[in-house]
C-alpha cells in the first residue's frame, strides 16, 4: 500500500495555510483593535463595542487555526513514520479519500473530524505496536529462575564429585537466601561423604 506523496504534501501545506490563517487574524485583531480606540476617542460607544466584537471573534479565531494547524502537523509527521516503515494501513489510505477536499475547504470542524480520523487509525497502530515490543520482549529477555540455575550446579558438582562451596567464588548464591543456599551445600557435602564412603 502506498500513501501518495502528493497527500503527505497536502497534509503539510493545510497545516501551513492554517498557520497563516491564524497571522491573518492576528493582523485583523489589531486593525479592529485600533479602530475601538478611534470610536472611544470620538464619543462612540456603540461603534467601539462592535469592533470589540470583531477583536475578540478574530482573536478566538486565530487561536482556533492555530491550534488546528498544530494538529495537522503532528498528523503529518505521524504520517510521514508510518509511511518510512511501511505501515500504513488499508482503513488508512481510506481516510484519505476525503481528505484534499477537507483541506482545502478551510473548515476548522471539517478539518478536526478528519483529524480524529486519523488519530484513531494511530491508535490501533499504536496499540498493534505496543503488542508487537510486548511479545517480542518476552521472548528475547532472558529470565532464567535463580533456583533452577543452583539446581543445576549443585547437580554438575554432584556428577562431577566435587565441592560445590570451593568450585563458586565467595558469595556467588544467585538470588536464593543464604540459609536455603548453605542447607543445599550441606545437603551436597552429606551427598559427596556417602558417595566417597562408598567408593
Amino acid at each position: 500500500l502506498t500513501f501518495q506523496s502528493e497527500h503527505l504534501f497536502n497534509l503539510k501545506f493545510a497545516a501551513k495555510e492554517l498557520n497563516r490563517s491564524a497571522k491573518k487574524c492576528e493582523k485583523e485583531e489589531k486593525a479592529e483593535k485600533a479602530k475601538i480606540k478611534k470610536a472611544i476617542q470620538k464619543g462612540n460607544t456603540e461603534i467601539a463595542r462592535i469592533h470589540a466584537e470583531n477583536a475578540i471573534r478574530q482573536k478566538n479565531q486565530g487561536i482556533n487555526f492555530l491550534r488546528m494547524s498544530a494538529r495537522v502537523d503532528a498528523v503529518a509527521a505521524r504520517v510521514q513514520t508510518a509511511v518510512t516503515m511501511g505501515k500504513v494501513t488499508k482503513s488508512m489510505a481510506g481516510v484519505v479519500k476525503s481528505m484534499d477536499a477537507t483541506l482545502k475547504s478551510m473548515n476548522l470542524e471539517k478539518i478536526s473530524a478528519l483529524m480524529d480520523k486519523f488519530e484513531q487509525q494511530f491508535e490501533t497502530l499504536d496499540v498493534q505496536t505496543q503488542q508487537m515490543e510486548d511479545t517480542m520482549s518476552n521472548t528475547t529477555t532472558l529470565t532464567t529462575p535463580q533456583n533452577q540455575v543452583d539446581n543445576l550446579l549443585l547437580e554438575m558438582a554432584d556428577e562431577a564429585g566435587l565441592d560445590l562451596n570451593m568450585e563458586l567464588p565467595q558469595g556467588q548464591t544467585g538470588s536464593v537466601g543464604t540459609s536455603v543456599a548453605s542447607t543445599e551445600q550441606d545437603e551436597l557435602s552429606q551427598r559427596l561423604a556417602r558417595l566417597r564412603d562408598q567408593v
